[in-house]
């Protein structure tokens, strides 16, 4: 049935439930989104003895209080602690529909991005948000044109979710954290600690993965994925080193902010082996004088399908190519 909840924001109307949780232990759940609202990442909720730490805002203010309303389904306890891993608009833009009662933890270089508004105006965005008016014009023709009852009530739906979220991208106000770190914060509640910790550049300038030693359990953003990350404001001069620092960390469960749990720590192997490969084949286009577009069109991995099935062809996002060129061409 339709959720129903009053005082909710622009964008936020759909069908049934727009997250399931995953219990990875007692009083931890990774909140992963059905599809029936976009709200693009994944979430984390860690249940302390009086209160709840969530990771990541999501896409919106919509998402963001769907997470909240749903999550009362798990806990009565209320909702202290957001922690944004980076600024992207993914993991943050739902940061505004929190009270003065909620704090926003963030390394200082998320802060420092969403107040110059990289969230929503940056090459990322403007780069993802490109396609959703062409989303939404190919649905209504495609509703339009099919004679088929199902097809089209599955088609009515999509474009119902995509307007939807055009609603809620529209009512964002950017909101930037109200605590920041430099390199390490801890939490402490009963006997749990929740240590946030940049291990170094990676994904972004400022990203920050949660760590909980006694479960064992690492949240880590889009530092490290279930498949291969988004690269266009990444360092991937430095992205293996850091990773090397995730290493070197205790835990068993990795809930990264995209994708199913990863467990053990051979991801973090495959990725290495997968950016010092791209790293490789990027500096010799750059070296060559290789137009990045061309570049990216050219670049083999396929080596590497075996642990990333999403790649199917040859060719590579041509954000982390442009992106590798420019650190290239700073020095870094």
């Amino acid at each position: 049935m339709t959720n129903k909840q009053q005082n909710r924001p622009p964008g936020s109307e759909y069908e049934g439930k727009a997250f399931t949780f995953q219990q990875i232990q007692e009083s931890v759940y990774m909140a992963v989104g059905t599809g029936n609202l976009v709200v693009a990442s994944n979430g984390a909720i860690v249940i302390n003895d009086d209160n709840v730490l969530v990771v990541d805002s999501h896409i919106s203010p919509a998402s963001a209080w769907a997470l909240r309303e749903e999550m009362k389904e798990i806990t009565d306890k209320p909702l202290r602690y957001v922690v944004n891993t980076h600024f992207h608009f993914d993991h943050c833009h739902g940061n505004q529909i929190y009270g003065p009662d909620v704090e926003i933890i963030s390394h200082e270089f998320t802060r420092d991005m969403i107040v110059a508004g990289e969230s929503n105006k940056g090459k990322t965005y403007t780069t993802m948000m490109a396609g959703l008016p062409q989303t939404i014009s190919d649905l209504k023709a495609q509703v339009s044109a099919t004679t088929d009852q199902a097809e089209r009530a599955e088609l009515e739906r999509q474009l119902q979710i995509q307007q939807n979220y055009a609603v809620a991208a529209d009512s964002v106000e950017p909101t930037p954290p109200t605590i920041t770190l430099t390199d390490q914060l801890s939490l402490f509640g009963g006997d749990r600690e929740i240590r946030m910790i940049h291990l170094g550049r990676a994904h972004t300038g400022g990203d920050v993965v949660v760590h909980l030693p006694g479960e064992r359990i690492v949240i880590t953003g889009d530092l490290i994925v279930d498949g291969t990350p988004y690269m266009g404001d990444g360092y991937l001069t430095e992205w293996i080193g850091t990773l090397d620092n995730l290493r070197e960390l205790d835990f068993d469960v990795i809930l990264p902010g995209h994708g199913q749990p990863l467990h053990g720590k051979s991801q973090i192997d495959n990725l290495q082996a997968y950016i010092s490969d791209l790293l490789s084949k990027i500096t010799d286009a750059h070296a060559a004088g290789t137009p990045a577009e061309d570049a990216a069109q050219s670049i083999d991995m396929m080596a590497h399908a075996g642990n990333f099935p999403g790649i199917v062809e040859v060719g590579v996002s041509p954000a982390a190519v442009e992106r590798a060129y420019e650190l290239f061409d700073q020095g870094n």
